[in-house]
């Protein structure tokens, strides 16, 4: 069987690095991709038991898991505009924050919620330059519209996202001083904020003045954000599989499929019944400068494998579904344990276990 393993204490240990950093600001646990691939009810399981209330999803279902899930107070906002009328439906019904990024996501909600005789609660998303949804920062009379003309809808809140290049990014920097200028023009009509918040998980560890009234962290929880080497995260998920065959091969045999190897001596192989079809070896970019992929190169050419207990190589490249690994110096057979750092987000075939 093979096992994806969540360490509940480096996990507990990202979150006092999420929390200091955090200085005191509201903190959405963003379980958006099945909590990242962990597990979205284990790991909200977990935030909540280490003080966190507030989560962030991408889709109606997550947000319905939560809940049939015994999350029935807690705040659960939808990192995603719709005017789709059944998704509207059940994001009301499951008493979940919406996100109005246009008049007319904000015309559709209030809509709905006026001819249910309710007030349904929403944050407003502004574009600051990803892309993605909100409303542009050129365009203000449209926010102010949305404070004055949605009497069914109770804004709660206001966010954007910033870029998450590298620290000191001039571009992020360019985002919060428009985000900044919004915020100033909706007080100048005499509305309230709500909560602000525009820090994902890597402004979160590296931009002080990114941090405002409420944080969003999501990736960091499992330390697999764009990293530097002094953010004091630990990295989250190792599988688990016991080797599936161990032989001896003679010097001279080709193995691998894509880039065959020649052995150049008699070697002990031991096969991991895991590939990249299975995510082993994927990882999610971090860094996007020479050096960072430079560094990434060479751990994917020296990337290794625990076997009971000891560090063995990889030979050649990840197979499809298996993968080969010298252990003519280790004392193993058939069955025993093999252990290997995987991305929770890409593990496929795998079954999840919080220890």
């Amino acid at each position: 069987m093979r096992k994806l393993v969540i360490d509940k204490a480096a996990v507990k240990h990202n979150l006092s690095v999420i929390k200091e950093r955090a200085a005191g600001a509201v903190i959405y646990g963003v379980l958006t991709s099945d909590g990242g691939g962990s597990g979205i009810v284990p790991m909200a399981k977990l935030l909540r038991a280490e003080g966190i209330g507030r989560f962030a999803v991408y889709d109606v279902a997550e947000a319905k898991a939560l809940r049939e899930a015994g999350f029935v107070d807690e705040e659960i906002l939808m990192l995603r505009s719709t005017t789709d009328r059944e998704e509207l439906e059940q994001l009301v019904d499951l008493n979940v924050v919406c996100t109005i990024s246009s008049v007319d996501t904000g015309l559709a909600l209030n809509a709905l919620a006026e001819n249910r005789a309710t007030v349904a609660c929403a944050h407003i998303q502004v574009d600051t330059g990803m892309g993605f949804g909100g409303f542009l920062v050129s365009e203000p009379e449209k926010i102010l519209l949305a404070y004055r003309s949605l009497p069914n809808v109770a804004l709660e809140g206001i966010y954007t996202q910033l870029h998450a290049m590298k620290v000191g990014d001039p571009e992020a920097v360019r985002q919060l001083e428009q985000f900044h200028q919004v915020l100033e023009t909706i007080r100048a009509g005499k509305f309230e904020t709500g909560i602000v918040h525009a820090a994902g998980s890597f402004a979160l560890l590296h931009n002080d003045s990114a941090r405002l009234d409420g944080v969003r962290a999501g990736s960091a929880i499992l330390g697999r954000c764009r990293r530097t080497r002094d953010d004091r995260l630990k990295t989250v998920g190792f599988g688990e599989v016991p080797l599936a065959e161990v032989r001896w091969l003679p010097k001279g045999h080709t193995i691998g499929t894509a880039r065959p190897v020649v052995l150049k001596k008699p070697t002990r192989v031991a096969v991991l019944p895991v590939g990249y079809q299975n995510g082993f070896g994927l990882n999610r970019p971090r860094e996007t400068t020479f050096w960072a992929l430079w560094r990434l190169w060479r751990k994917s050419r020296n990337r290794s494998v625990r076997v009971c207990g000891q560090k063995v190589r990889i030979i050649g490249p990840i197979g499809a579904t298996e993968t080969l690994l010298n252990v003519t110096n280790v004392k193993c057979s058939a069955g025993d344990p093999a252990a290997f750092e995987i991305d929770p987000l890409f593990a496929r075939g795998f079954v999840r276990e919080f220890r």
